[in-house]
């Protein structure tokens, strides 16, 4: 009887791999954090084989921790950060340029001439997804036309492009696998999520031929297993789902309705609407939350860019904190934030704005202003971003949302915990396992070789660990989220490059 599940979680500042028992418990986890590449404003780059070479090095470490050999595991799962393009020689495995990163902007030109093109309608007919750099058709377009060689290598099917799960799995299979899953592909703008296939249109107004990319699969199948030389023994990889949707699922967001948020580098706000897409009028994405079992379900994300990220800036960017975790207690040192407003538009903002050009921006400075008090306005513009997007939500899919489940690496964060209940005016819940996204991607790769027998087993296993509730009333709220609102007009179409 096989013991466990590995879920290797691949994200946008670390490499993480957990071995989960059969009760969802977490046996050994290692984790690993890799260079952030800014070749020039508002470009972001990642080395994929330091991501490779990390990922590695985490799986054999979380193995060894826990004491389980490649024997005792039922499958691995994979979760990844989305949107990030890589494109690799097939023959040598060889990445030909660094991966270019969701947050990177250098494309947003390139979008500008498709909006001006009239192609929005015909886009998120199709994807479900605004026009926008975020996402990966725009980078490898970009590979392919500025990457000597590229377009020559991707032309006479030298070349693979993929998101980080493919780039992993070609690795693990050496080289033998060229896979995603639907939650990736909808991510690229390049994907039909109606039909569920790559859109010959959509190939053909980015030049990406056919040939170079992966195939699509569900979410929790038998894609392949790990080559021997990284594992003696044969072991499936059995599901894959891009961090956001793994998240949700791990979460038990399984009923229409039902909504959760990630606060990771980014946040991400997914709310489940069904078996039926829904189009947002309130510039909201339409994305495949998951596949399983031959049932597609659908949900409604907004994302966000920076969260987390303007807590790592405070830290080596400013040097207000030595480590992120200092952010609570230096923003407990004043009671509010003294009118001062924090907009981390480092990279453009995300949902519900779509807004590449805006640009950070600390207002409402006065000379009482402190350290407690920037810090403090960090930790609140991650949570005003939230508000934005669930009354964006709730517009779209027509619901009141009741509760917002929450993971990610700052809900530790007691402080920005209780302000997010204060300012949305519903209960935000902690669940007891906060590595939502590592055991959504477990769960889909044991529910498919029968280690989990069916959801209702895996269900009974989430738990909540706190509950905070607002205790602020509507006109504070609304007084709040004025200030907000006044700030990010101030930051909005700054950058004129």
């Amino acid at each position: 009887m096989k013991k466990y599940i590995l879920a290797l979680d691949q994200g946008t500042t670390s490499s993480r791999a957990i071995v989960f028992d059969h009760a969802g418990k977490m046996a050994g986890v290692a984790q690993e954090e890799f260079n952030q590449i800014f070749p020039q404003p508002g470009w972001v780059e990642h080395d994929p084989m330091e991501i490779w070479e990390s990922q590695l090095a985490v799986l054999k470490e979380a193995l060894s921790k826990s004491g389980t050999k490649a024997e005792d595991l039922a499958a691995i799962g994979i979760t990844n950060q989305r949107e990030t393009a890589v494109a690799w020689d097939r023959n040598t495995g060889e990445p030909i340029c660094n991966a270019i990163v969701w947050q990177d902007r250098r494309t947003a030109s390139f979008c500008d001439e498709l909006k001006s093109r009239g192609m929005n309608g015909l886009i998120r007919e199709k994807t479900g997804l605004v026009i926008d750099a975020y996402f990966s058709a725009t980078k490898w377009k970009w590979m392919l036309e500025n990457i000597p060689g590229a377009r020559e290598k991707a032309e006479s099917g030298e070349l693979a492009l993929g998101t980080i799960d493919s780039w992993l799995i070609w690795k693990l299979t050496d080289g033998k696998v060229h896979v995603t899953d639907v939650t990736n592909a909808c991510r690229t703008m390049l994907f039909n999520i109606h039909t569920l296939e790559w859109d010959s249109e959509l190939l053909d107004i980015f030049g990406i031929p056919l040939d170079v990319l992966p195939d699509v699969r569900s979410s929790s199948e038998v894609y392949g297993e790990v080559s021997e030389a990284i594992m003696q023994s044969p072991v499936p990889i059995a599901g894959i789902a891009g961090d956001q949707q793994a998240a949700t699922f791990g979460q038990m967001c399984l009923s229409p309705g039902s909504v959760k948020n990630t606060y990771g580098t980014g946040c991400f706000i997914l709310c489940n609407t069904g078996e039926k897409p829904v189009q947002s009028e309130n510039n909201l994405i339409t994305t495949i939350a998951w596949q399983l079992n031959g049932k597609t379900i659908y949900a409604l994300e907004g994302s966000i860019f920076i969260a987390g990220a303007v807590v790592q800036w405070l830290r080596d960017g400013l040097g207000l904190i030595k480590s992120s975790s200092e952010i609570e207690e230096l923003a407990e040192s004043v009671e509010d934030n003294g009118g001062v407003y924090f907009v981390p538009a480092f990279t453009g903002l995300g949902a519900p704005y779509w807004d590449p050009y805006a640009r950070g921006m600390i207002a409402g400075l006065t000379r009482g202003v402190s350290s407690g008090h920037i810090a403090r306005a960090a930790l609140e513009s991650i949570a005003f971003q939230v508000k934005d997007v669930m009354s964006a939500m709730e517009e779209d899919a027509g619901i009141n949302i009741g509760e917002l489940k929450v993971d990610g690496g700052a809900v530790v964060n007691n402080l920005l915990m209780q302000f997010q209940a204060d300012l949305i005016g519903i209960p935000v819940i902690r669940p007891e396992t906060t590595e939502t996204t590592a055991l959504g991607a477990a769960y889909l790769a044991g529910l498919a070789v029968g280690f989990w027998q069916g959801i209702e087993e895996i269900e009974s296993q989430w738990k909540a660990e706190r509950t905070f509730t607002s205790a602020i009333n509507k006109a504070e709220q609304d007084k709040l989220m004025s200030g907000w609102a006044k700030a990010v007009g101030r930051s909005q179409s700054w950058s004129d490059q």
